[in-house]
Order: structure tokens, then C-alpha cells, then sequence
């Protein structure tokens, strides 16, 4: 039986590029067989056209299917296509396809190898990027502040927006994430750090959208209170990861 591989993409007031980069995920489906393919698209809280033009999209092509979430939140979005997905594996990406579609047979792989978490990470030494300096230095610097408090060599490239998952596995934890927005990332690999997952950074080639809505300085900020709350929660956590993974065995 085809593995089914679900593509989610999270959607935030995305009305102006949402029709493009859906064509683009479709033109990319249809020629890769070999999968039963889901293209899921997200919308979380969009005050523009955004689920219009999603739901006109579902109806148009079969692959394509709508969520709608009532509140604002990346992390709330896929959070809550995960737990509901019926899929094999499932990979999210942001909707500007900032990360190229050739990561997706990579991730793929690595998720039939046996993989319970795969991260594209722009620091790969065969990434190729293209994106400014100060965020490459930022981005670099939360990773390494991130393992240093944490304790764990899973999050190198936490935030960017490519990360493929078995979704037997990843549910086993997901409930267990509080964040709701960028955070969820550091969260969910913290948690498959306690958990022992199998979590496998891939190289991707990745260009920086000059349009992208992350905020640097609340999400910094976000960023640190969150990893200081795992920080200090970090105990509890571990006996809750080993007590839920010994119930699923």
C-alpha cells in the first residue's frame, strides 16, 4: 500500500502569493508518483481573502484540502492539523516556499529510513541560502543559546519552515507543546530530545522571502521566555515524555 504524505501549509493574510506556491506544491505532486498525496492548507485567523481563495482552490483540485483555524498562531495550526492528520508523514513548509520542493522527497526518505523528525537546516554544509546577514547571525546565535539552555544538540535550525514528521510518533508528544506560535519548533524538537526520537537535519536550498511577517523582536523575545520555561520545566517534562511513551507500548 502507498505511503500517504501529507503537505501542510500553515496560511496567515497569504491571499496575494496563496495561489501561486499552492500551484507550484500541485505542479510538484503530480510528478512524483509513488504517494498518496495531501496538500492541507491551513488558515489560521486571515482577515483578507486568504479562505476564499484556499476554499475555492479545494474545490478545484482534489489533493487540496481547507482548514480553518479560529485563532492566529503558526504553531496553533499545525499543532492542530497534526493531531487530527490520518497521514504517514506529513511535512509543513511556509506558504512562500521559502525552502525549495526538493527537500520534500529528501524528507521523505529519511521518514521511510526510519526517521521520527526531519529538520531542513539552512547551517547544513550542503545547504544553499540566500538571506540577509543580520538574520543569518541571529539565527545562528538562537541555536546555539537554545542548546546551550536546553542541553540538547536537536535544535540547530529550529525556525526554518520546512520539518517533515511521522505522525505516529510526533502525536505520541504533541500535546505536551504549549507554544501556539514560532516557538512550537524549539518546543517539539526539546521534547523529541526527551523522548529519544529519531531527529535528522537535512540540507535544503533556501531563499529569504523579502516579504516575510516574522516580527524579529517579539518573536526574539518569545523566543528566550520559551526556553527558559522548558529550562525550568525540564524534569517534569522528561517523566511525562517517559510516561507517555511507555503507555503506547
Amino acid at each position: 500500500m502507498l505511503s500517504t504524505v501529507e503537505l501542510v501549509l500553515p496560511v496567515y493574510n497569504e491571499a496575494h502569493v496563496i495561489e501561486d506556491s499552492v500551484g507550484h506544491v500541485l505542479d510538484f505532486v503530480e510528478s512524483n508518483a509513488g504517494y498518496r498525496w495531501k496538500v492541507v492548507v491551513v488558515d489560521n485567523a486571515s482577515t483578507d481573502a486568504t479562505f476564499a481563495v484556499a476554499e475555492r482552490l479545494s474545490k478545484e483540485f482534489g489533493p487540496v484540502h481547507l482548514r480553518s483555524i479560529a485563532q492566529k498562531g503558526r504553531g496553533r495550526a499545525i499543532k492542530s492539523t497534526w493531531g487530527a492528520s490520518e497521514a504517514d508523514f506529513s511535512i509543513y513548509m511556509d506558504i512562500d516556499l521559502s525552502t525549495d520542493l526538493s527537500a520534500i522527497p529528501v524528507a521523505i526518505n529519511q521518514l521511510e529510513d526510519g526517521a521520527d523528525i526531519v529538520v531542513g537546516s539552512r547551517f547544513h554544509e550542503e545547504s544553499h541560502v540566500k538571506r540577509s546577514l543580520k538574520r543569518e547571525m541571529i539565527s545562528r546565535a538562537y541555536g546555539r543559546i537554545a542548546r546551550t539552555v536546553l542541553g540538547t544538540k536537536e535544535i540547530v535550525d529550529a525556525q526554518c519552515g520546512f520539518k517533515g514528521v511521522r505522525v505516529s510518533s510526533v502525536r505520541q508528544i504533541l500535546h505536551l507543546v504549549e507554544n501556539d506560535n514560532w516557538f512550537f519548533d524549539t518546543e517539539l524538537l526539546f521534547l523529541a530530545s526527551l523522548a529519544k526520537f529519531d531527529v535528522r537535519h537535512i540540507p535544503v536550498r533556501w531563499t529569504e522571502d523579502p516579504d516575510s511577517r516574522v516580527r524579529l523582536i517579539p518573536t526574539i523575545w518569545e523566543d528566550l521566555k520559551g526556553l527558559f520555561r522548558l529550562r525550568r520545566s525540564a524534569k517534569l517534562l522528561r517523566a511525562k515524555v517517559e510516561t507517555l511513551l511507555k503507555s503506547h507500548q
